[in-house]
């Protein structure tokens, strides 16, 4: 079951996007339980996380972009389809992370492209995660709530969402284990691309505030695999 929540405050819009949304699911043969919310204050307040979030950024009270981000910053992994009139957010979508951003009118093409890749990164980040051993204990981090990796002095530490989780190893061995989301951008890091907000001269910004080091011989290589991951989502 997948879940998408639809936040726009055109009542006949959301009828399309809810009659394109069931198209989609008879064509593609999944099962999908869809919320509506008028404006942003009101999704917020269901304390819904859906697995899927399609976001009009002009709504009556608010800004979709300053919804999502509240979003981002308790926590929330929802994959995030922009859908707009306006163009000029684009850019701004996509510190978001977002995986679309759609402008109207929205087509079944556009709209089933997009929702393909959504449910690719709901499928993708569901299930992967890193086994983490420590001496006689092992727990496993969700792969998708590491935001990046570090090592110093022999010991490594995994920095996520919600915690730090050390031990004894080599970024070489985690490396290993990561997925292509990942990015070795210095000796010392491992970041997660998904949860990079921008990038200054010499430093990646993530999600939450750190800034990571990379390596000037990484410089061009991190830029643009940073603008890969922009071109894939946009529209």
């Amino acid at each position: 079951m997948i879940t998408v929540s639809i936040c726009e405050d055109e009542s006949y819009f959301v009828s399309e996007l809810k009659k394109m949304l069931d198209e989609y699911c008879n064509l593609r043969e999944i099962h999908v339980s869809i919320s509506t919310f008028s404006d942003g204050e009101e999704l917020l307040a269901s304390n819904q996380m859906a697995d899927i979030i399609l976001m009009d950024i002009k709504l009556p009270t608010s800004n979709g972009m300053e919804i999502i981000r509240h979003l981002r910053n308790l926590g929330s992994d929802s994959q995030v389809i922009f859908i707009t009139a306006f163009q000029k957010y684009v850019f701004q979508a996509f510190d978001l992370d977002a995986v679309h951003y759609i402008l109207k009118p929205v087509s079944e093409e556009k709209l089933f492209s997009a929702m393909d890749k959504a449910i690719k990164r709901v499928a993708a980040n569901r299930g992967k995660t890193l086994l983490i051993t420590s001496g006689t204990t092992a727990s496993r981090v969700p792969l998708k709530d590491i935001l990046y990796c570090e090592a110093m002095n022999h010991q490594i530490t995994v920095h996520t969402l919600t915690e730090q989780v050390q031990f004894f190893g080599t970024l070489d061995a985690i490396e290993e284990k990561l997925d292509e989301r990942f990015f070795r951008c210095h000796r010392s890091y491992i970041v997660n691309m998904d949860h990079v907000i921008d990038k200054q001269p010499g430093s990646a910004i993530m999600e939450g505030g750190d800034h990571i080091l990379i390596s000037r011989r990484k410089q061009q290589e991190f830029t643009q695999k940073l603008l890969e991951i922009c071109r894939k989502g946009l529209i």
